[in-house]
């Protein structure tokens, strides 16, 4: 259900030194005091989130997932480069406190940001009427105007023009996720190859305008204020944010936007509540987006598919682990599963060019 994000007990082989993380932060943050205490969010399936209580004041921890990586994810740096970039402009970042990547302190970089609390939307709507049928078209026009936003922001006047090379984008994108595929797969899982052919087939021209791009713009990654469920306060896990093609960006968050029209199989493997009573639809959001941005968006249904296999690498490279003992985090071990599924829907939208 919704509520307020809690963190819980830190999960086997994810703790943290808390004497060393309360020295380090009082020596960056001298208003600081007392012992830390640290606990967990455990939602999260790529960098590990922690919350950092000293005193009255709450930090959130972000550092990288323990076992193997991909080598080129999982940035600290870069993320705690872009949340203290876009603060000053976007108003929906935390406020970034520190960064660290001394082996003294910790096995990893990470870097600890203010808490910003609010309510996260997971798999089911809340039972309370606050979010209705009427409220739930109204939070996805919001959803929609705040990616658009993003998309609309001056990156290079805020200092991001060298976040990433637009040019080539999408042939770098098509190429380099199916690496990722073949490198990470399993014996276990569908090869995929159909889809990635098709893909590098049919990849479109680089955008004319391009923007920066979230890379991970979902439901669960934003705060919603707990006095009003429709208002957008925050947007969380800037670790893929770049510059490049806006529709990438949409497609990548409409691979996880599961309608109650798709198939059962589709059903299963969702993990937001945006086939409830009053969310829009696919092609509602895609025809909202473009009349945010005034885009004429063609051939939707190419973004649409590569979103459903952006979506399928990230589960498998996070199922690579779990498969070779790198994680002891039981959720992992049902992706394998989902990797399946989102292989059939996306040959379907091969097929019938629907999204």
């Amino acid at each position: 259900m919704t509520s307020l994000d809690q963190a819980k007990a830190v999960r086997q082989g994810e703790s943290l030194d808390a004497e060393k993380i309360a020295a380090y932060l009082k020596e960056k943050l001298p208003r600081l005091d007392g012992p830390a205490t640290v606990r967990q969010f455990h939602s999260g399936f790529s960098n590990l989130t922690y919350l950092i209580s000293m005193g009255e004041t709450e930090l959130v921890l972000r550092r990288p997932p323990f076992g193997k990586k991909a080598k080129t994810a999982h940035d600290m740096s870069r993320e705690y480069r872009i949340l203290r970039a876009l603060k000053p402009v976007f108003p929906h970042v935390p406020e970034p406190m520190a960064y660290c990547d001394d082996p003294a302190v910790m096995d990893a970089p990470f870097y600890v940001m203010e808490r910003m609390r609010g309510v996260i939307l997971r798999k089911e709507l809340p039972d309370a009427p606050a979010l209705g049928s009427p409220a739930a078209g109204r939070l996805c026009r919001r959803w929609v105007d705040v990616l658009g936003d993003l998309h609309r922001l001056d990156y290079q006047g805020c200092g991001l023009a060298d976040l990433g090379n637009p040019d080539g984008y999408v042939s770098r994108q098509v190429h380099g996720w199916s690496k990722r595929y073949r490198d990470a797969r399993t014996d276990d899982v569908p090869d995929f190859e159909t889809v990635m052919a098709w893909l590098n087939a049919g990849m479109p021209p680089d955008c004319s305008a391009p923007a920066l791009v979230h890379n991970d713009y979902k439901f669960d990654n934003v705060i919603l204020d707990p006095a009003d469920l429709t208002r957008i306060i925050g947007v969380l896990d800037w670790e893929m944010a770049t510059i490049g093609d806006p529709l990438m960006d949409l497609g990548a968050s409409l691979g996880y936007w599961i309608e109650a029209d798709d198939s059962d199989e589709l059903k299963l493997i969702r993990t937001l509540p945006t086939l409830c009573p009053g969310m829009l639809t696919r092609r509602q959001i895609v025809a909202l987006y473009e009349k945010k941005t005034g885009a004429t968006i063609e051939n939707f249904a190419w973004y649409y598919c590569f979103g459903l296999f952006r979506l399928a690498v990230i589960a498998q490279q996070i199922y690579y682990r779990f498969f070779h003992g790198q994680t002891a985090d039981k959720r992992f071990g049902m992706l394998g599963f989902a990797v399946g599924i989102l292989e059939k829907a996306a040959v379907r939208v091969i097929e019938t060019g629907e999204y």
